[in-house]
């Protein structure tokens, strides 16, 4: 993935010519020291400082020069002093960058002994912030607006959430998304309107028959199986039937012939990831298991069942994530835990979770899989780590896309699972396992999401407000009867 780095957002300020140049070499400098402490500060991307802004024409030229730029995700906006908006209007019609608006001052504190009129002239944010405001408000541009001193922890970490949601939506830009095979058969929510999606979220998804990619993985030389087998020996435990003397060595040649045919065939194709479907394996020997749960490691999103909707999500909430402790992972609700004293939902898939959430050393096992009609697949088996949590997923209702997102805690598993083996995670899901799982059932949420240890609520709104598109959380304070209301009431504002 690109080093978030590499990317930049954009501080504008706005002022206006009435106050005379040495007030805007104030307002300059001041501009100048907060960007680039926001740059010096946990915020994942480069901040940029760009001169002062003051007409018409000029805030049209930055906002252009913004959408034309490959670097620049996104713009903060800060009005030092009063910037007429009426100003601000023909750039943001054209803007189609990711926008936060900075409400900050460049002091913290009121200098109560020496404020005069000329300290008043300068330090207008308080009026000058509400004037830029309306103007956006009329004009229904959402952006995220952030209140507090430039320097406040609190203010940095929600510019630090906008910051990353804005990365994941430049890197859907023009993304491409392969499906080998098709949706699977009769399912709906993995289903939905790609022509649809490529013009709401600009990436792309189109479909490869199985044999494009078999075709591939049969070109893997024997020389690059042999080292790939070699680095499972070196990073995991591997189980003895699956070692150089074991009865399965076969197996799990074949699975890392698989991973590497895969890795060239996106490689080559410029995707950022894929979907696969149990139901179109023909020319396989086995379900992709190690090999998708790697090629997530390495940053690419991957859904099962031809969902492509979600593996776009999990390469979103991956780029997002970048650097940031835990992980990111293709997941399904798959049981239950009904106990009245600690009930507790079950996540796992048929084999493909990635190992960024793994709370130790995976193990290489194989074992028979009930579904498929293939050869036994090769997987990753672990626990994942304890904390807080989200499940993410991306619906389409027909009329518009819904961002769903439910708080989770994940636990340490209360008991051993000898017998089940695929990777897994334990979690109570907010407000209560009730209410979570119903108000997630009312919302129309999908079984298949993105599991997140890094991100929070807070990046996933961010995204949805970037994106345009409907959003639903489901948290501690969630009371089923006001979301019932609130999603009536979306209903009528989407038609």
């Amino acid at each position: 993935m690109t080093d978030l780095k590499q990317l930049e957002v954009w501080f504008v300020t706005g002022s206006q010519d009435l106050y005379g140049e040495q007030t805007l070499r104030q307002v300059a400098a001041h501009s100048q020291e907060i960007a680039a402490s926001l740059h010096a500060a946990d915020i994942p991307v480069s901040v940029v400082f760009k001169p002062t802004v003051k007409s018409p024409e000029e805030i049209y030229a930055i906002c252009a020069e913004a959408n034309a730029s490959s670097k620049c995700i996104g713009l903060i906006a800060w009005m030092h002093t009063f910037s007429p908006a009426k100003m601000w209007i023909r750039g943001l019609k054209i803007l189609h960058k990711p926008l936060l608006h900075l409400h900050t001052q460049f002091n913290r504190d009121i200098p109560w002994g020496e404020i005069d009129m000329d300290f008043m002239n300068l330090n207008q944010s308080a009026h000058g912030d509400r004037e830029f405001g309306f103007i956006m408000s009329r004009m229904r541009l959402n952006r995220k607006v952030v209140v507090g001193h430039w320097q406040d922890p609190v203010v940095i970490a929600k510019i630090n959430a906008w910051a990353r949601a804005a990365a994941g939506w430049n890197d859907w830009q023009g993304a491409r998304f392969v499906r080998f095979g098709d949706n699977m058969r009769y399912v709906a929510v993995t289903d939905g309107d790609k022509v649809e999606a490529e013009m709401q979220f600009g990436f792309s998804v189109n479909t490869h028959g199985i044999g494009d990619l078999v075709k591939v993985i049969d070109a893997v030389s024997d020389a690059d199986v042999d080292t790939l087998v070699q680095e499972y020996f070196d990073t995991y435990t591997v189980m003895a039937s699956l070692k150089k003397e074991g009865s399965q060595y076969a197996s799990l040649r074949d699975a890392a012939r698989i991973e590497l045919g895969l890795e060239y065939f996106l490689k080559d194709g410029n995707y950022k990831g894929y979907s696969d479907t149990f139901e179109d394996l023909h020319g396989m020997k086995q379900l992709p298991g190690i090999a998708s749960q790697r090629m997530m490691g390495k940053g690419y999103g991957f859904a099962g069942e031809g969902d492509w909707k979600t593996a776009a999500l999990v390469r979103a909430m991956k780029v997002m994530g970048q650097g940031m402790p835990g992980g990111n992972s293709f997941m399904e609700d798959y049981t239950y835990h009904f106990d009245p004293a600690n009930p507790l939902v079950l996540g796992s898939h048929m084999l493909e979770i990635c190992e960024s959430i793994a709370s130790h050393t995976p193990n290489v096992e194989i074992h028979p899989l009930g579904i498929g009609g293939k050869e036994d697949p090769v997987r990753l088996v672990f626990n994942s780590a304890a904390g807080p949590a989200i499940n993410a997923s991306v619906v389409d209702m027909g009329n518009r896309f819904r961002l769903l997102v439910n708080e989770v805690e994940a636990i340490v598993p209360i008991a051993e699972l000898p017998k089940l083996p695929v990777a897994r995670v334990l979690w109570k899901p907010y407000p209560n396992m009730h209410d979570g799982c119903a108000a997630w059932i009312l919302a129309g949420g999908a079984h298949h999401t993105c599991y997140s240890q890094n991100l929070t609520a807070e990046h996933m709104e961010d995204f949805a407000d970037i994106a345009g598109i409907e959003y639903v959380r489901i948290g501690k304070n969630t009371d089923l009867y006001q979301l019932k209301n609130e999603l009536r009431w979306s209903e009528v504002y989407y038609k």
